[in-house]
């Protein structure tokens, strides 16, 4: 990527937030630099998120790591099979689910304009229990982890409404019991941010963005209480992720010509941090896979070469390069493989650890308008029967033999048009319970088998 063309991606980002009211209120010019300066602001990855995918290397454009291994490459794709008391299954819940969900084992967990969190029966579709919004809730957020008995998710933070009537932004981490739904404890972050950095899981902890922009601290994860905190330098940004519970940092100068970016290891325990490795020019995490994590980072200035970069716990590092073509919908990083979704609707499989592409085929799903702001469901793998999944915008559904990209099934669910939410950017999804897909779009959740392998 060049210069010029970073440069037009910026004036992009910079001209629709802007135009684009955040939290109700018109987002001031230091705000717009620092979005543009972060790639992850909250109402940046939702209006903006067609211009990220331009640029190639945000997080925003990216949708997180899937398992571990690989399917057997000498095996096709096999049937699916039903959990135990599972059956077909369609809901609407109208301010429960608009703003997406999460899969842990039998339950889903879901979070919408009047909830923030809601558990349904993933067997039946019923809803348990629901946690109501605090203030205004119009995020683009929802839980989005489960560990020993505790969901953990965003809601607003209580705040006092301005002079002019307009809601003073704020969001707090909250922790919830999954049995009851009660509220265990909630703590407010830094600012006013719900991406897949903003809190980690990690060996003892949850590490959250707060008290302040450049500080993580470690909670306790049952009461909230602080164990420790790591700050880093004013006009330094990090990047995080946590491998194996281990975290770890990216962190890069905020300048427009970006110095070489520095891999740190915090101790999970203390937060003593170790720098691992320097390595030459901009980079950023793009997801994790067991005890790795991939890097994406320009390689030569004016190339459309990216380098593909991952590095495992025990510091081994390994580089690819990486050609960018055109604008990509989604990049998905699953186990040894980085999927790319194309506007024109083709699917390539890249393979980390050789740097080739295994096949190029038909994602099988009508594409959206690649000027929409919500985008395309992230697709999703299932590594036990060898296949990826994809969501159209209007319920179509495709399934690719991982092996080959060749199309083992098609299918349908009834979720409908993309409704008035999508004008807030909150894209549809498609999750897995165990070979079950469940499709969401708005409110509507449809649940059902597909028959592959047959």
């Amino acid at each position: 990527m060049t210069t010029e063309q970073v440069q037009q991606v910026e004036e992009k980002v910079r001209e629709t937030l802007h135009a684009v009211a955040l939290d109700r209120v018109r987002a001031p010019g230091d705000l717009v630099e620092a979005v543009v300066r972060r790639r992850n602001r909250r109402r940046f990855s939702q209006a903006a998120g067609a211009a990220v995918a331009v640029a190639g290397i945000t997080v925003g454009a990216v949708f997180g790591f899937g398992g571990g291994g690989g399917a057997d490459p000498d095996r096709s794709a096999r049937p699916a099979v039903s959990p135990e008391g599972w059956k077909p299954w369609q809901s609407d819940a109208p301010g429960a689910s608009e703003r997406g969900c999460l899969v842990d084992g039998s339950a889903l967990y879901c979070a919408g304009f009047k909830y923030d969190a809601a558990k349904f029966d993933a067997n039946t579709g019923e809803r348990l229990w629901t946690v109501k919004v605090n203030g205004e809730g119009d995020g683009p957020d929802h839980p989005f982890a489960v560990r020993d008995g505790v969901l953990y998710g965003y809601r607003n933070h209580t705040a006092d409404k301005q002079p002019n009537g307009d809601y003073a932004g704020g969001t707090d981490l909250m922790a919830v019991n999954t049995d009851t739904g009660k509220m265990l404890w909630s703590v407010e972050m830094a600012h006013d941010n719900r991406d897949r950095q903003s809190a980690l899981l990690i060996d003892g902890a949850i590490l959250a963005n707060t008290p302040t922009d450049r500080t993580l601290t470690a909670l306790d994860p049952l009461t909230g209480k602080e164990k420790w905190r790591h700050t880093w330098n004013k006009g330094i940004w990090c990047d995080r992720a946590a491998l194996s519970g281990v975290p770890y940092l990216l962190c890069t100068p905020e300048a427009k010509k970006p110095g070489d970016t520095d891999v740190l290891r915090l101790d999970p325990a203390t937060g003593s941090a170790e720098k691992v490795m320097t390595l030459p020019g901009s980079h950023e995490i793009v997801g994790v896979s067991g005890d790795r994590m991939a890097l994406l980072g320009v390689k030569d200035a004016g190339s459309k070469n990216l380098l593909l970069t991952t590095i495992n716990s025990s510091g081994k590092q390994t580089s690819h390069p990486y050609r960018v073509d055109g604008q990509p919908a989604d990049r998905d990083v699953v186990g040894d493989r980085l999927i790319s979704v194309s506007w024109k609707g083709k699917a390539s499989v890249y393979s980390l650890t050789t740097g080739k592409t295994l096949w190029t085929r038909s994602v099988g799903v009508k594409m959206p308008d690649k000027d929409t702001m919500s985008g395309i469901a992230s697709p999703v793998v299932s590594e036990s029967q060898g296949v990826v999944y994809f969501l159209g915008p209007t319920g179509e559904l495709s399934g690719l033999d991982l092996r080959t990209g060749e199309q083992v099934w098609s299918g349908h669910a009834d979720i409908g048009k993309r409704g008035p939410e999508s004008a807030f950017g909150l894209p549809s999804q498609i999750l897995l319970y165990e070979d079950v897909l469940v499709a969401r779009s708005g409110s509507k959740i449809v649940s059902l088998l597909p028959r592959t392998g047959n």
